[in-house]
């Protein structure tokens, strides 16, 4: 009867090892007050769209006929784009903007995160600022609503730039463990409550190319805006209602002129879909980053917008 007695203390202790580790990972929401102001000084403001008040930069000259719309990827924010915004304002009229899910914009009322609701969401928040036609740009996630919208409704995109975009079947090398665990329904319970900060750095690291970029004040700006109030759970929700892959045969009908971005050391798109785009885009042009990572336009601004500004100007 001993072994019995002894796995009954093993499981026991595994219990309360358990129990400690949520307590000491445990995150409460953090309250859009709070958050506001740290994350969004000028020129930062909040318009209201679809029930819910949309978190937005608008900068730059509005003489622009085609502004450069920016479209963030998944669990990040509008700060991705930071430093193409900031230089290229100059000249061009540059609006960023937090998805519905994401950052300060918080979660849809509808909890609708398809990328048929983004791609809706995106033309309404053109209708609301008054902008009839851009240069739509986007990463990752943003990349899919970026290229469905242009399919969607072709008159109001000028021109394309994706970045390690989505569409394909993913072959993903190594999903970050944020992600791995969001994915995971037995736990969500637990993961909508929890989000340790070292998870959160380990997490963006290995998006990087080059880990060392990842400052602590950027791993504050993700750990924090990812526990917004109803963010964790639209993050959830998205990775049900992802449907990876399924319309990428809808690619070959951009006709708009294309600019693909890829970090070479992109450990979650495959860099191999970067050349993919176009060989099923008739007007696209390729440009590779080497060190580069997941996020090439956030890890290096000055690079990549090298490859960006002759097409923004052609």
């Amino acid at each position: 009867m001993n072994w019995i007695k002894r796995l009954w203390w093993s499981a026991i202790l595994l219990a309360i090892l358990i129990a400690g580790a949520i307590v000491w990972s445990w995150e409460p929401d953090r309250q859009l007050g709070e958050l506001v102001a740290r994350w969004a000084p000028e020129p930062s403001r909040f318009v209201e769209l679809d029930g819910m008040q949309v978190h937005l930069r608008d900068t730059g000259p509005r003489s622009d006929t085609t502004p450069v719309l920016m479209l963030h990827g998944m669990s990040s924010s509008l700060h991705s784009f930071e430093g193409w915004q900031s230089r290229l304002q100059a000249q061009r009229r540059v609006i960023s903007v937090d998805l519905p899910g994401f950052g300060l914009t918080g979660p849809s009322p509808q909890g609708d995160y398809r990328i048929d609701a983004y791609t809706r969401f995106v033309l309404r928040l053109m209708d609301t600022l008054e902008v009839k036609r851009v240069v739509l740009v986007g990463n990752a996630l943003g990349g899919e609503i970026a290229w469905q919208t242009a399919i969607l409704a072709p008159e109001r995109v000028h021109k394309l730039v994706l970045i390690d975009a989505d569409g394909y079947q993913p072959s993903v090398l190594s999903m970050p463990i944020g992600f791995q665990v969001a994915s995971m329904r037995g736990l969500r319970w637990v993961s909508e409550r929890i989000l340790p900060r070292p998870l959160m750095a380990a997490s963006l690291r290995s998006v990087f190319g080059e880990p060392d970029q990842v400052t602590a004040e950027r791993i504050d700006r993700y750990f924090e805006l990812n526990l917004r109030v109803g963010n964790r759970r639209a993050l959830f929700q998205r990775m049900d209602q992802a449907t990876f892959g399924e319309s990428a045969p809808l690619i070959r009908r951009i006709t708009q002129p294309t600019l693909v971005l890829w970090g070479e050391r992109d450990q979650m798109i495959s860099p191999d879909l970067g050349a993919q785009f176009c060989d099923d885009i008739p007007r696209c042009r390729l440009v590779t980053f080497p060190k580069l990572g997941h996020l090439p336009q956030e890890e290096d601004p000055d690079s990549t917008l090298k490859a960006l500004e002759p097409f923004l100007a052609s």
